[in-house]
């Protein structure tokens, strides 16, 4: 018997403004990405939760993996994110978790999730974390978030996320996924003001926590570093590194720049200079990206001081007007 938390679709199903293809970074990473889009799906809004963004800090040969804590999530969403434990087949875990409304976030094999065409699907085993809101056993389906959107998935890709394919048979000394289900609690659920106001105070929280000098100073120091040993890898290492580092940087300070936007839309006495600010840096970080690509392919050294310095300006620019604003 089929269950689900909603009557969501795929067809039809439209992505938060957050996954535009018209922002610098579309697409964040997995974890933030999906939850964009389960809080938007099920009526909420992620532009709410963003103020953990404030505190990104480099943290030695990445960036921080900046993902909602699940402390922001209760708080304002009334959402409760708990580890379940795996004791059971997968499947019969979903049911029972689903059947009670329940969002399961599970970690799954991107080969067999057709959302990934054109990157892993049918190519390369690529672990990550789906948010399951729809399964029928039976039927082998499955509605799924993962990334920028709502999908579907049946038939022998149902039966290869469930290692259920004959080959998997061989293969049993295998660790059970990652799993964490998503507990509702209305009571505690912000609203209107409400949760701006809340939003707001979790920011102030978040901005304390921020590194206490500029983090593209270490991150400057460390990419001429890095730049002689890029330059001697393929563009398979490009991509690891840019991922960790480029990205994080400049779709963790887009993210950032939306949050306070929609806090100054809704009443926050902020100054727009600071999203502009962040906006700008990922921007530059985007640009930055492209240069390096390009170094890299042509193994040769890219002019990146001037860009990076851009970055490393409009990060002061930023955070002077947060702290300003928080000071208040």
């Amino acid at each position: 018997m089929p269950v689900q938390v909603s009557t969501l679709s795929a067809q039809g199903y439209r992505p938060h403004a957050l996954h535009s293809p018209e922002r610098s970074w579309p697409e964040t990473n997995c974890y933030s990405d999906l939850w964009i889009e389960m809080l938007h799906g099920f009526g909420r809004e992620p532009l709410a939760a963003l103020g953990f963004t404030a505190a990104l800090d480099f943290e030695g040969d990445q960036w921080t993996f900046f993902k909602p804590p699940p402390s922001d999530l209760l708080r304002l969403f009334g959402l409760e994110v708990l580890e379940m434990a795996v004791w059971r087949p997968l499947e019969q875990h979903l049911v029972e978790h689903v059947a009670q409304g329940r969002l399961v976030l599970v970690e799954l094999d991107s080969f067999y999730l057709p959302d990934t065409r054109g990157t892993a699907y049918q190519a390369e085993h690529v672990k990550t974390t789906v948010g399951v809101q729809a399964i029928d056993v039976e039927g082998q389906r499955l509605g799924y978030f993962h990334n920028a959107g709502y999908w579907e998935l049946e038939g022998q890709d149902y039966l290869g996320v469930f290692r259920r394919l004959p080959h998997f048979q061989v293969q049993p000394d295998v660790l059970p996924p990652y799993v964490e289900m998503v507990k509702t609690h209305p009571a505690l659920e912000q609203r209107g003001p409400a949760l701006v106001r809340t939003a707001a105070a979790i920011l102030r929280e978040h901005l304390a926590r921020r590194p206490g000098q500029n983090p593209f100073t270490r991150f400057e120091a460390r990419f001429a570093k890095d730049l002689d040993w890029l330059l001697t890898q393929p563009m398979a290492t490009f991509h690891l590194y840019a991922f960790n580092t480029l990205r994080q940087i400049g779709a963790n300070f887009e993210l950032l720049g939306s949050h306070l936007q929609y806090l100054r839309a809704n009443g926050e006495a902020l100054d727009g200079a600071a999203a502009t600010a962040f906006v700008e840096l990922a921007a530059g970080a985007k640009a930055l990206q492209f240069q390096l690509a390009r170094a890299v392919n042509k193994k040769k050294l890219p002019d990146w001081k001037p860009t990076l310095a851009g970055m490393h300006g409009k990060y002061e620019q930023g955070m002077a007007a947060l702290s300003a604003w928080a000071a208040r």
